[in-house]
């Protein structure tokens, strides 16, 4: 396949089996500051990550809860702040996923450069 065509005027809607890795579950929380509606991520890690992910997202504004079973709702629509908190973006690399959809709705992001551990040499 050479390329992927999408015909647009048709809203997407629907369930997406997605692995309960981190690598997965960070994008997604991210994404979901892009919906109208409450995105709801199931089979998530319980993962150091993820809690601070679910924390950002709350910080900016949007309504977030988790259930002992580590399925995260997510509601983006009240995200008013576009400002990352450093102390939580210093954090992890992952706190820079935040910036597109931020930038996409809003049309403006204050993201600081992400932290998190050294992977090694570059």
């Amino acid at each position: 396949m050479d390329k992927l065509q999408i015909q647009g005027g048709v809203p997407l809607e629907g369930e997406v089996r997605i692995s309960g890795a981190k690598n997965a579950t960070l994008p997604i929380l991210a994404a979901a500051l892009l919906a109208e509606d409450p995105v709801v991520v199931a089979n998530v890690p319980h993962l150091k990550d993820v809690t601070t992910t679910v924390e950002l997202l709350g910080r900016m504004g949007a309504t977030v809860t988790i259930d002992e079973r580590m399925r995260i709702e997510v509601d983006g629509s009240t995200v008013r702040e576009c400002f990352a908190p450093y102390d939580l973006v210093k954090t992890m690399r992952a706190s820079i996923l935040v910036l597109g959809p931020l930038l996409a709705r809003h049309g403006h992001a204050d993201v600081s450069l992400p932290g998190g551990c050294a992977i090694g040499a570059r």
